[in-house]
């Protein structure tokens, strides 16, 4: 047999044997590597070198050598499951660097990380200013996360007593033209409802793109660019309607949790104020 078509049948036979035991390891592997990992990683691809290369020597050795490797790490990841002493030895642990909005000089050296690297990792957070942060650490990975001040955190719905619907997840029932059952299923649609839905819209399924199912119905993208239903900007009344509504169920909110009579008075006065500008713009609004 020529070397060169010997090292053909080891290079494949290797990329076949690697896919097979980086399965076996699972998707760590390919995302988030521990110091083991990483090492693990290494050296099974020096074996796998050796296996397609090496000609000189018995190539089965090799694959014995990834077997033993891979039974190592598959061995180490079921014992730090179970063993957290084992898991913080192998994995390590997460260090805080920033706490309080004061850097941690000893956590800084302990990581062996510069100011300047630590701040280039922060503005990828966006964040600029150290003293903004209330919590930084940074985990086993080598990712730096980030909690700021609750007065430097963005405002959310919950933070104003507001109310919002439940957020359904979408589902893609349709790539390349291709029906996807088991989401369909899982939407609770069926392949009627599509077909009707499709026939309204006057499209057939060959030219659907992508089509996805959530709480606020079915969205289509076509092979040809087209979207469907078509995203029109909000007409400016029902846009401040919409604010306001929202402005006063926060004013209301504000009345209800006042200690004193003169800040509940204030929240009326401007809640009245709030309903005036309402009815004049209904008015406004109305065809004459």
């Amino acid at each position: 047999m020529p070397d060169w078509f010997q090292i053909v049948l080891r290079t494949l036979a290797a990329i076949v044997i690697l896919f097979v035991l980086t399965k076996v390891l699972g998707k760590r592997q390919i995302s988030e590597l521990s110091l083991f990992e990483y090492i693990t990683g290494i050296s099974i691809g020096n074996i796998a070198a050796y296996v397609s290369l090496d000609l000189d020597n018995l190539w089965y050795l090799g694959i014995v050598s990834l077997l033993v490797w891979v039974s190592a790490s598959v061995g180490i990841e079921l014992w730090t499951m179970k063993n957290k002493r084992v898991r913080d030895f192998v994995d390590g642990k997460g260090t805080v660097l920033i706490k309080d909005g004061r850097l941690l000089k000893s956590q800084l050296r302990k990581e062996r990380l510069t100011l300047d690297e630590l701040l280039e990792q922060l503005r990828g957070k966006d964040v600029f200013r150290v003293a903004d942060v209330e919590f930084a650490v940074m985990d086993s990975n080598g990712e730096l996360n980030v909690l700021m001040k609750k007065q430097f955190q963005p405002i959310t719905p919950d933070m104003l007593g507001w109310k919002m619907p439940e957020e359904k997840p979408p589902h893609t029932i349709v790539m390349d033209g291709i029906v996807i059952d088991t989401e369909m299923e899982l939407a609770g649609k069926s392949r009627q409802w599509l077909d009707h839905e499709l026939h309204k819209h006057k499209i057939k399924l060959e030219e659907v793109f992508l089509a996805q199912v959530d709480g606020d119905g079915l969205t289509l993208q076509l092979i040809d660019g087209r979207t469907y239903p078509r995203t029109q900007a909000g007409k400016p009344a029902d846009r401040i309607r919409q604010m306001t509504v929202q402005l006063e169920a926060e004013l209301k909110r504000l009345e209800h949790a006042s200690r004193s009579d003169a800040d509940r008075d204030a929240y009326r006065s401007a809640l009245a104020h709030l309903r005036v500008g309402l009815d004049a713009m209904e008015r406004e609004n109305r065809p004459h």
